[in-house]
């Protein structure tokens, strides 16, 4: 009986340590506040929203795509939108790194749209990595996962990392857990947060390339045989170009329906299925698959967490008129006047 009690107590208080109270909500770091713009630009958060309700109705992909930008741009050198830059900036690019080549074009193009539109209604005061996150928080919410507050303030980084810095800040799709535990540990993200935050391929599609080195030339024994086998339909060679839903179940839903698919063996990546595979992430895995409002508690935490890494603030960074393109030092040039001008009057469209 003693013995019964106390394995109650200790699952008990396993349990209750995943669920979210607003003590646990991580506070902004200094720079950043939850009402930055409210005099400033107090439209911010609703012209966004609009626009993107519009975007993710017509192509609801492109959640994925902003969600996406938004993680590769924190876990490289930080929230600084440096993952905007393009070559124009002096150098190669993030965007030229192997990890950042599939990141959909449209979600640049998107990002600067909405830049285009804030800055048209308040003037150039919200940075583009400002814009980036609250575009994915946004996608969350309109593909119907959990609204949340961003912390706002950030300014835009002038300069951008280096393809090796990219290649080891961002976990690669055949990264098993302790590759996952450990790269995030180094940014003060625990095993709760990498699987929280890994639920985010609960939306969006990969490329064949990166998962069928667990189909050929011998499958991978922790995935599912008929699950294999549909995927071998649309990627029928190792190097095929095709992609597929990284969510079986609900690939346009925010949902925990991913973590559903790691119980069944039914993740797409490496990355993905070590998290039901290894013992010290199993039971984060089941307990988001049995609770989706677990899930979406713990995402919320994980995205604030992530969403305040090395931010740039103050004299620190800029307010980007651009967001592929450092701004410029010298004074305005015809050109540049008749451009801007050019984006007011689009931007009204």
């Amino acid at each position: 009986m003693v013995s019964t009690t106390s394995s109650f107590l200790l699952l008990l208080l396993v349990s209750s340590s995943l669920f979210v109270t607003e003590a646990q909500i991580p506070a902004p770091v200094k720079g950043l506040s939850w009402k930055f713009y409210e005099s400033s630009c107090p439209q911010l958060e609703s012209i966004i929203r609009k626009r993107l309700e519009k975007q993710i109705k017509d192509d609801v992909g492109q959640a994925a795509g902003l969600l996406r930008l938004h993680f590769h741009d924190c876990f490289v050198q930080g929230c600084d939108g440096s993952v905007l830059l393009d070559g124009s900036a002096g150098g190669p690019s993030e965007q030229t790194a192997i990890p950042n080549l599939t990141l959909r074009k449209r979600s640049f193009k998107i990002i600067d749209d909405l830049r285009k539109r804030v800055h048209n209604a308040c003037g150039k005061v919200v940075s583009c990595s400002d814009i980036t996150a609250i575009a994915a928080r946004d996608s969350v919410v309109l593909t119907g996962g959990p609204n949340y507050n961003v912390p706002l303030g950030r300014k835009d980084g002038r300069t951008f990392a280096t393809e090796q810095a990219t290649l080891d800040n961002l976990v690669a799709p055949f990264a098993n857990t302790t590759v996952v535990l450990s790269r995030l540990a180094t940014k003060g993200l625990d095993a709760t947060d990498a699987v929280a935050l890994s639920g985010a391929h609960t939306i969006g599609i990969s490329h064949c390339t990166s998962f069928t080195d667990r189909l050929f030339p011998n499958q991978d024994p922790t995935m599912d045989k008929t699950f294999a086998n549909i995927l071998k339909r649309s990627c029928p060679t190792a190097n095929s170009n095709n992609t597929v839903n990284m969510d079986i179940r609900s690939p346009n839903l925010f949902d925990n329906k991913y973590y559903v698919d790691l119980m069944n063996r039914q993740g797409l990546f490496t990355s993905d299925q070590d998290l039901f595979t290894d013992r010290r992430t199993r039971g984060i895995v089941e307990s988001f698959a049995k609770n989706q409002s677990l899930f979406f508690d713990k995402f919320v935490i994980g995205m604030i967490k992530m969403g305040q890494l090395n931010v740039v603030t103050g004299g620190d960074g800029e307010i980007r008129t651009k967001c592929d393109r450092r701004n410029k030092n010298k004074k305005l040039d015809i050109a540049t006047v008749v451009e801007e001008l050019e984006e007011t009057f689009s931007a009204l469209f």
